[in-house]
């Protein structure tokens, strides 16, 4: 009982660390202020190939999270970056990566994609 009671604390601890090192490194937009912005900046779909072909932001590259590591060199970092995925953790955990890697200026999604009411291209 002791060690379940230690292991949830820690998860705790690393969730609320996490979300305050996120606050701190990507601004959280509202699709009104994301909307405002995106045109002129690197508008990046984090969300897995399949999920992109089915809807995705006019004018959106897709990376998906799983191949950010290897395809970040497409990336400037002397233009903001805009992230969107599903729901907003997949973005959350691309910009700490990118962040880890020199980027500065992160944006994302509040709620992600599925809150998006804006224009939306299907392949």
């Amino acid at each position: 009982m002791t060690t379940v009671l230690i292991i949830l604390g820690a998860i705790i601890v690393y969730a609320v660390i996490t979300y305050f090192y996120q606050k701190k490194i990507v601004t959280t937009l509202t699709e009104e202020e994301f909307r405002a912005g995106y045109r002129k900046a690197q508008l990046i779909d984090v969300r897995e190939p399949d999920e992109y072909a089915a809807g995705h932001i006019l004018g959106a590259r897709n990376i998906p999270f799983s191949q950010l590591r290897f395809r970040m060199k497409e990336l400037r970092k002397d233009q903001p970056i805009y992230l969107y995925c599903q729901s907003g953790l997949r973005s959350g955990r691309a910009a700490q990566m990118l962040y880890r890697k020199g980027y500065r200026d992160l944006y994302h999604l509040k709620g992600g994609f599925k809150m998006w009411t804006g224009k939306v291209k299907k392949k």
